[in-house]
């Protein structure tokens, strides 16, 4: 089967930047406060989805498959069917894409797909040396062999390493994943100025689109148990400007390295959610349809580079398609750098490197930044690891919307080496 696939509406939570401390919300807290306003508006019975998927990559040890947590504290029903999926920064698409094949290939016919991330609730690690020493105290016989482990205890025993830190690092490359984009940096001849310049839009995007209530249907506000709100994504400078990110030293490659904290996508929390469905489920619940899932793409390349992902998934996807640039009305490349995100768009614009990854007889053509994360992205508003690809999907098809646009590409880098792509159309 070959069905049709909608996207019929989604919510997310306000992406939270971390502040060095657990935030107020773990990964289902947040789903669940994305997913409640968003079951609320519609007019089916919640009770009607054929699955519950949920991108989640830092699960905490209290939320064993959050997706099925969710699930339940949604009121979806004991018979629910729910799974978590990981793929890094791709688990929030590779949620809509599983939903979207699942859906045209005729299993389903109504999933509820999203992602969810509290990297603020990341977890401290012992160093390998500290968990040997605690063995070894566990497996000591009596008094005086429990005596002489206890000499081996060191000070930096009582020194946790970050979690995310090392979950942040390719244990094939043993780079962490801002290396990676001063590695595109150096490929691409990317100047220190034009990442800050790139990073500084972002930021004055997302303030703009705040100010003008452009997300009003997007974001939903979440409350903490002690009753206070969160309404919009706080880690947005609206009064950002290049003098001050000029400032910033490089955090990775000191002293000439081109990324900065001021010019990364930021630690922070957030979730979303999108409902897709089959032609026939929008017909008989008279569902009004947001978009149609035309298609998808994945792939994968050499982690040291990974950053360059979205070239090598949306280009297969528009020759597959028969598109060219100019048939792509809309871009959501998600922000994991500056240097990242000009690096993609200088590749598509080399007709050396477009003529040897893909056969093209030149080049694939240079993405206008006005039509390129209109309203800003992960530099300006987070990259909560699991929830960003749903985000940039829900996110491109409202923006269709109020351009009056008709298609648009979604697409990510994604750590370890991979890349993932969806192209949508009004409907």
């Amino acid at each position: 089967m070959n069905r049709r696939v909608y996207l019929v509406d989604g919510a997310r939570t306000p992406f939270l930047k971390a502040k060095g401390k657990p935030g107020p919300f773990t990964p289902v807290d947040l789903a669940v406060q994305a997913g409640r306003p968003l079951l609320a508006r519609q007019s089916f019975d919640r009770k009607l989805f054929d699955l519950v998927i949920l991108g989640c990559v830092n699960v905490i040890q209290d939320e064993m498959n959050p997706a099925r947590v969710a699930a339940l504290r949604l009121g979806l029903g004991d018979e629910m069917v729910a799974f978590t999926m990981q793929i890094n920064c791709g688990s929030g698409m590779q949620s809509i894409d599983t939903a979207y094949r699942y859906i045209r290939d005729g299993s389903h016919d109504m999933i509820l797909a999203g992602g969810a991330e509290a990297l603020s609730h990341a977890p401290l690690v012992l160093r390998q040396s500290a968990v040997e020493w605690f063995a070894q105290i566990s497996q000591a016989k009596g008094p005086l062999a429990q005596a002489k482990a206890m000499t081996g205890l060191r000070p930096e025993f009582f020194k946790p390493v970050i979690g995310l830190e090392r979950g942040l690092t390719d244990p094939i490359t043993t780079l962490n994943m801002g290396q990676t984009a001063e590695v595109l940096a150096h490929r691409f001849n990317i100047s220190r100025r034009s990442a800050d310049e790139y990073a500084n839009v972002s930021h004055h995007r997302l303030a703009r689109a705040q100010k003008e209530g452009w997300l009003k249907d997007e974001v939903m506000p979440a409350f903490d148990k002690c009753g206070n709100a969160y309404e919009h994504d706080d880690g947005v400078r609206p009064d950002s400007d290049l003098e001050g990110l000029a400032k910033l030293k490089p955090a990775f490659e000191k002293p000439y390295g081109k990324v900065t904290a001021g010019n990364s996508s930021q630690i922070t929390d957030g979730a979303s959610w999108v409902i897709v469905a089959s032609e026939e489920a929008v017909e008989k619940h008279k569902l009004k349809p947001l978009a149609r899932i035309v298609d998808s793409e994945w792939a994968g390349l050499n982690p040291s580079v990974m950053g360059l992902g979205p070239v090598l998934a949306s280009t297969p996807l528009t020759q597959r398609n028969d598109m060219a640039l100019e048939d792509v009305d809309l871009w959501e490349l998600n922000e994991a750098f500056a240097a990242q995100v000009l690096s993609c768009v200088a590749a598509w614009d080399d007709a050396d490197f477009c003529r040897e990854m893909f056969g093209l007889e030149s080049a694939f053509g240079c993405i206008d930044h006005d039509r390129l994360n209109i309203d800003g992205g992960a530099i300006s508003l987070g990259h909560p690891v699991g929830t960003s690809g749903n985000r940039i999907v829900l996110h491109l098809v409202n923006a269709l919307h109020r351009r009056e646009s008709k298609r648009g590409i979604a697409t990510e880098c994604i750590g370890g080496g991979l890349s993932g792509a969806m192209l949508l159309e009004v409907a």
